[in-house]
């Protein structure tokens, strides 16, 4: 998926008077975030970490490619929450088979168990308490499932197709608008 960002990190608040700030990583190994280069707000700025502590950055924004290091705790203040990301493209791949990033999910088309169609993954929420992937349905609201082996037994990124077997308590009546996406795909 080249060209479409995938969130590493978001900046929060201060840290001290000099313009250091609290970064919460999304990396597997989290001093690993500045790794990757600059990092893009998702629009046009970009900003370049350098760890001082643990979860503790000093942040540079790169203006017309030079850095300009934030030096006061005001300028720190006006970069609270900002999300830092970097392009799919830049990432190294999945190291095994049936590994995958969850930003590859998005758009796949999903299916139940008897093999009709019941989606497209429109969204990957995660929220700290597990992961749910929300299925866009042509007619009805959106289906949201857990990502788990009971709910999702069926991942398969090389065949562009997903499996959802949805809890009991979640109802997925077979609607007509199914077959809009069928035909999509088929096509």
């Amino acid at each position: 998926m080249p060209g479409s960002p995938i969130q590493l990190g978001v900046i929060g608040r201060p840290h001290g008077v000099r313009g250091l700030v609290r970064v919460t990583s999304h990396t597997a190994d989290p001093a690993a975030l500045t790794a990757y280069g600059p990092l893009s707000d998702g629009g046009k700025r970009q900003f370049v970490l350098r760890w001082k502590g643990e979860g503790i950055a000093e942040v540079a924004e790169l203006v017309d490619g030079v850095p300009v290091k934030i030096a006061d705790r005001t300028a720190a203040e006006k970069l609270t929450n900002i999300r830092l990301f970097i392009d799919r493209a830049a990432l190294p791949p999945p190291e095994e088979a049936d590994e995958f990033y969850l930003a590859d999910l998005i758009g796949l088309p999903t299916y139940d168990e008897s093999g009709a169609i019941v989606g497209s993954v429109g969204t990957v929420h995660d929220y700290g308490a597990g992961v749910s992937l929300e299925i866009v349905r042509p007619a009805g609201a959106p289906l949201v499932v857990p990502f788990t082996q009971a709910c999702v037994p069926v991942v398969d990124i090389q065949g562009g197709r997903i499996v959802v077997a949805p809890p009991d308590e979640i109802e997925v009546s077979p609607d007509e608008g199914a077959r809009g996406i069928e035909d999509a795909l088929a096509s």
